[in-house]
């Protein structure tokens, strides 16, 4: 029987069995890592969207999405304000026209347009409607919360009337539904024009409580620059705790305008009322004066309290 001579590997060979293995082992640690640290995306496979909105259907051009938790994403919005740009994260905000004459009634029209420059057309139902359209004037006076109406090819009408000159802020907040079922929740913001002569109105001193419409509205709490504190607002009639009721799905809704910019803060309430008491949870990405607005439902009719707020 023929003598067998053994075969050994040159070096080059060995090194590069060394660092083909060392890459295999890099590549299964770091998957491994990943699904430790419960890393996700968010797109059409993700179930807690579709258990969240099982209970109620979504108009046409509309889609499924997350309504938040009690503490959660949705309550103090982010800590950097939306509103501040036209474009942002591959949508504009495309206005048809931006000038309106001021105290007559008109109709504001805009798109929402892709990096394609395509109008969008699929949207999340979000508090009962796929687009709150945010009104003010540039020294925040004004304040109106629409709902616009959206047509097949994506273009959204909605009356408004700018009762005063001077230059109007217009926020679009909303949260666009793409292809692959993903949720990109935005606020996108345009100036609006009423020619005339601008008078503006200096800012009302920092108060805790107000009234409006024979209510009597009262907070407790006091916000931090990047910090999120609680915000409880009581709403007092002519006979004591008023009977709220939900609009929008909420007990309220709490708009916080940082005056100079205008960055725009949408906050919902936790969902259930506390001692007949609307929570809010806020988060303000600064020290300076902020105004807020907050939305309530009495007898089937909506009410507007606003307050000044001095961030320190």
């Amino acid at each position: 029987m023929p003598e067998q001579t053994a075969v050994t590997p040159d070096r080059s060979t060995v090194r590069l069995a060394l660092v083909v293995g060392g890459l295999v082992l890099a590549v299964l640690l770091g998957f491994g890592l990943g699904r430790m640290n419960g890393t996700a995306t968010t797109g059409a496979s993700s179930g807690g969207a579709a258990a969240l909105t099982a209970d109620h259907t979504h108009p046409p051009g509309t889609g499924a999405h997350d309504h938040g938790s009690v503490a959660g994403a949705d309550q103090g919005a982010a800590a950097e304000p939306g509103g501040l740009a036209v474009s942002s994260g591959g949508y504009t905000l495309v206005p048809l026209a931006t000038e309106l004459a001021a105290g007559r009634p008109g109709q504001l029209r805009f798109q929402v347009r892709d990096v394609q420059r395509r109008p969008v057309t699929r949207f999340a139902v979000v508090h009962d409607k796929p687009m709150h359209l945010i009104v003010v004037r540039r020294d925040l006076t004004g304040y109106q919360h629409l709902h616009p109406t959206m047509s097949p090819d994506g273009t959204w009408a909605v009356p408004v009337t700018l009762p005063q000159p001077g230059v109007w802020r217009a926020y679009a907040d909303f949260t666009v539904v793409a292809d692959n079922g993903a949720q990109s929740a935005l606020t996108l913001g345009v100036d609006l024009v009423a020619p005339g002569r601008y008078e503006p109105r200096p800012l009302p001193a920092a108060t805790t409580s107000t009234t409006v419409d024979g209510f009597t509205v009262g907070y407790q709490g006091s916000p931090q620059a990047g910090v999120t504190v609680p915000l409880t607002f009581r709403i007092d009639g002519a006979a004591g705790g008023a009977v709220l009721q939900r609009y929008l799905g909420a007990y309220g809704h709490l708009v916080a305008l940082r005056e100079g910019d205008l960055g725009y803060l949408h906050v919902h309430p936790e969902p259930e009322l506390a001692g007949g008491q609307v929570k809010f949870w806020l988060t303000t990405p600064g020290p300076g004066r902020y105004r807020l607005y907050l939305d309530f439902q009495v007898a089937n009719k909506v009410h507007t309290a606003e307050f000044t707020l001095t961030v320190p």
